[in-house]
């Protein structure tokens, strides 16, 4: 190597270990120390809930190290935790504001933290600041839009709210959908909108819900779990409708349930809910849509109500015997 070369090598060399030793030594100076004594002392009290302890100690890391984002994103995690959502006192009111005030300060220091971004839209939301709340949510699908779990945090956030803003409903049905498109081979994105379709208030919407359970049935088959709840589905909109539906409408709902429910069983016979339900099947609905067989239902279902007080002491045995096993293993 020729010296003029040389001299270059080292100049860079002695250039990096300046930048190096200048950082190292940032690290190490008291204002840091301190600043890390508190922030960790902060962490400790926080894992405790004690929020308001927590609270002097971030800040006073923070006044060693003013660009800790972890520290201002914690500082607001604690004053959140204090904030009671749907109380209008000035106490109160200004647990939110601080909290606002911290989380956003971390978002300035830190943009590309989702946990900060999706903490402050759960802060607006618990405000029911609908319209920031929205803004922080979506600002989540932005930075990771490739993430399919996103979608679901945005999706909760207009079901929330579903029942009350016709709005907010259809962007939650919407967001389902657009998570299904993403990943249509996904069985995870079918459940999830059916059980948004099943939990609509007042009323589900069962066929909409049973629709997409029988979608994610064809990448799970053998699922007990699936089928269980198909059988649960055809037995809630029989019973729940009664009033409504014909009465070949609900034989036929009854028919489907029976069929669900048993094969889950043919799959699973250790999974109690289903004979639960088979007792509720025949007694609540078979035993009324049949009244010339009434006697032989409620007997029936009196059957799957002990099949299943059999079955469900079954499964108590075995999870506590797998619960002093784990004691077992970690002693």
């Amino acid at each position: 190597m020729s010296r003029k070369n040389t001299t270059v090598v080292l100049t860079i060399l002695l250039a990096a270990f300046v930048v190096f030793f200048a950082s190292s030594c940032k690290k190490l100076s008291p204002d840091r120390l301190k600043s890390n004594y508190h922030f960790n002392k902060a962490n400790s009290l926080f894992s405790d809930a004690k929020y308001r302890d927590a609270i002097e100690e971030y800040e006073a890391a923070l006044k060693y190290n003013p660009e800790l984002s972890e520290a201002y994103r914690y500082l607001g995690e604690s004053y959140k935790n204090l904030y009671k959502p749907g109380v209008d006192s000035p106490d109160n009111m200004e647990k939110a504001e601080k909290a606002l005030e911290a989380l956003k300060k971390a978002y300035e220091i830190d943009p590309k933290n989702r946990e900060i971004i999706h903490s402050l839209g759960n802060m607006y939301d618990m405000m029911r600041n609908l319209e920031e709340a929205e803004y922080y949510y979506l600002k989540i699908l932005d930075l990771e839009p490739t993430n399919m779990d996103n979608y679901y945090v945005v999706a909760g956030f207009y079901k929330r709210y579903a029942a009350e803003n016709e709005e907010l409903k259809n962007k939650a049905e919407q967001m389902y959908l657009r998570r299904i498109e993403l990943d249509p081979e996904s069985p995870k994105g079918y459940s999830y909108i059916a059980q948004y379709y099943g939990e609509m208030a007042p009323i589900p919407d069962f066929d909409r819900a049973f629709e997409y359970h029988s979608r994610q049935a064809e990448f799970e088959p053998d699922n007990t779990l699936i089928l269980y709840t198909m059988g649960v589905n055809r037995f809630s909109k029989a019973y729940r409708l009664q009033n409504v539906l014909s009465l070949q409408e609900r034989r036929k709902l009854a028919d489907e349930s029976e069929a669900y429910l048993k094969k889950s069983i043919d799959i699973d016979p250790t999974y109690s809910y289903s004979y639960a339900f088979l007792n509720l099947l025949y007694r609540n609905v078979f035993a009324l849509v049949y009244p010339e067989r009434q006697a032989r239902y409620i007997a029936e279902a009196d059957a799957w109500q002990e099949r299943f007080n059999d079955v469900r002491k079954k499964e108590l045995d075995r999870q506590r015997l797998e619960e002093e096993l784990k004691k077992g293993e970690i002693k």
